[in-house]
């Protein structure tokens, strides 16, 4: 069976996760993660590409990254990945596959999903009970978008831009969003839409996707077959 074509499109928003194989770690020390962020921001550079938020988990990571060009995420993920997949090897003296295979991507809705994503990714190490709060866990983008700790790697979206007139008035308001925290269909749809390849937001930006790729981008069915509970537990130890 073909693959299906990945959601990417030029300067559109994505969120883009990559996992270790059979949900192995991909991080084994702080040496590893700076490595990893030194070479992401180099990729984004090259490609032409803007970060806006990330979080590097133990056995996976999240990014939500405006595309360049048409080949820019591909090519940037290439290229970080080959790099810190040598350095893991050589460092940890091992072969084999790092990856889960391709990394997950999704289209992000501007208007409605760009700020939830910011939440679900930087909110991953508190629903995975490493840190009772997100501005305990030094490998994310929170510090940056919420207190102000300038990142180099970032550039504020233009959704996060209009949360206010000055940079204090974005980061009050962006605290403001984290306070009540992100219900479950927030979650899932962020989940799920990652995972399976299908765009969440208003059915005109759907539409707009599908014209571009040429393909649908509809949210699947409901009525899907209810989770088990060993699927319920790995989700919440690796979103």
């Amino acid at each position: 069976m073909p693959r299906p074509t990945r959601l990417i499109l030029p300067h559109q928003t994505h969120h883009i996760v990559q996992r270790g194989n059979n949900r192995q770690a991909v991080f084994f020390s702080d040496d590893d993660r700076l490595a990893f962020l030194k070479w992401l921001g180099e990729a984004v550079a090259a490609e032409g590409c803007i970060l806006h938020a990330y979080v590097l988990m133990t056995n996976h990571f999240h990014l939500v990254i405006t595309a360049g060009g048409a080949d820019s995420i591909p090519r940037l993920m290439q290229s970080v990945g080959r790099r810190y997949v040598s350095h893991v090897n050589r460092e940890y003296r091992r072969t084999g596959t790092l990856w889960e295979g391709r990394y997950k991507s999704t289209i992000l809705d501007s208007e409605s999903y760009v700020l939830v994503c910011h939440r679900y990714v930087e909110s991953n190490p508190v629903r995975a009970k490493l840190v009772s709060r997100p501005e305990d866990y030094p490998w994310s983008s929170y510090r940056h978008n919420a207190l102000g700790h300038r990142d180099p790697l970032l550039r504020d979206h233009a959704t996060y831009t209009a949360l206010g007139a000055t940079f204090a008035a974005r980061r009050a308001a962006y605290l403001e969003l984290f306070g009540p925290g992100l219900n479950d269909e927030q979650v899932e749809t962020i989940r799920d839409a990652t995972q399976r390849g299908w765009v969440p937001g208003t059915d005109r930006f759907r539409q707009q996707v599908e014209r571009a790729l040429g393909r649908r981008v509809e949210p699947p069915r409901r009525g899907r077959p209810p989770r088990t509970s060993a699927d319920a537990e790995l989700a919440g130890r690796a979103e």
